[in-house]
């Protein structure tokens, strides 16, 4: 059995005991560690040499933010921020994976909900995937060793559909910032978030890209030049109206028992019945299968579909299964996406 070393960071002695004793109710995790503010992670990362570290954002003398920075700089080790749940709480997260954090957990879920076994086997789970990660890479500009797509007449695409989880901000930023103002088609994107994290996500994106960004919201119409960002805690469909145009449906999901909201199954699955042939949907890092069932759809009724090589993957989770399933039509590193997206498609 593979045992994980991990360190826990917090300035809160209640909250390094909490999370500690959530990890020790699996014995594939060990505590080596505890440290009490960012200077002490530091140190004690370098010393104790730990798989794995979770990490608090607000601490004194050094805060997470800072020690994850030097952390990365000086010995880089997969790291789990646990994140607040506030809109400034979204922020610090998201510069955390700008960082090098590979995932974040929010607090509230597993303290509130620390006997909920789902919330707690899902947070271990998650973990374990971060232990694993691939690491981000600075240098990502390196030769593809990797399937290569069926070339020949270009396909005529009218929405490109992206979906991530563990590791999805920062190969969304690889790629979204890269499409031009003028790009013709809609991109609608589903990351799985808790609540309150993809607005910020949006506005983040929509001051790096040339292409409008935004929050998708109910009733809207999907548009050519635009982004959309599935809402967290949401179920997203898309749906044609009797005058042909697509619409946005927002479910507020009370007795969905799914997983993940948004769902890239869901949302996914419903756009493949509109664009049928006219789809390209591309799978990106990220833990399970979700998404698996999603392009099952989107080959039935003659899309296509990308995934993310492993050797750019921090979790090839889904990318692995969409392709183990049959339904890639490529697989590409994260550095080659964009281009293979534009060489492979021809707008109306």
């Amino acid at each position: 059995m593979q045992q994980y070393r991990v360190l826990v960071v917090d300035d809160s002695a209640f909250m390094r005991r909490a999370i500690s004793q959530i990890l020790e109710q699996d014995p594939q995790f060990i505590v080596i560690g505890i440290a009490r503010n960012g200077l002490d992670a530091v140190e004690k990362v370098q010393r104790l040499m730990p798989d794995l570290v979770t990490m608090d954002v607000e601490m004194p003398e050094m805060n997470g933010l800072r020690a994850l920075e030097q952390i990365m700089k000086i010995s880089p080790v997969p790291v789990v921020m646990l994140s607040s749940y506030t809109g400034e709480g979204a922020l610090e997260t998201l510069d955390a994976l700008e960082l090098g954090a590979v995932d974040f957990f929010l607090k509230d879920n597993l303290i509130k909900n620390s006997k909920d076994y789902r919330q707690i086997h899902e947070f271990l789970q998650r973990l374990k995937a971060v232990a694993q990660a691939t690491l981000p890479k600075t240098d990502i500009m390196f030769q593809p060793k990797v399937k290569e797509s069926k070339k020949g007449k270009q396909r005529i695409i009218e929405l490109l559909f992206i979906g991530c989880s563990t590791g999805g901000p920062s190969a969304l930023q690889t790629i979204l910032p890269r499409f031009p103002k003028d790009f013709p088609i809609p991109i609608v994107v589903a990351q799985h978030m808790p609540p309150s994290f993809t607005k910020p996500l949006a506005e983040r994106f929509n001051n790096l890209c040339q292409l409008n960004v935004e929050e998708v919201k109910d009733d809207q119409v999907v548009l050519a030049g635009t982004i959309y960002i599935a809402p967290s805690g949401y179920q997203t469909k898309l749906k044609k109206r009797l005058d042909g145009t697509v619409i946005f449906k927002v479910e507020n999901p009370e007795m969905d028992q799914t997983l993940y909201k948004p769902c890239i199954d869901i949302t996914v699955g419903s756009a493949a019945q509109i664009y049928k042939d006219r789809l390209l949907s591309v799978i990106l890092t990220g833990m399970g299968t979700d998404g698996t069932k999603g392009c099952e759809l989107v080959k039935k009724y003659g899309g296509y579909v990308f995934v993310e090589a492993e050797e750019s993957c921090i979790v090839y989770g889904m990318p692995k299964s969409v392709l183990e399933a049959g339904f890639a039509d490529g697989q590409y590193l994260i550095s080659r996406i964009y281009d293979e997206v534009n060489s492979f498609i021809e707008f109306v």
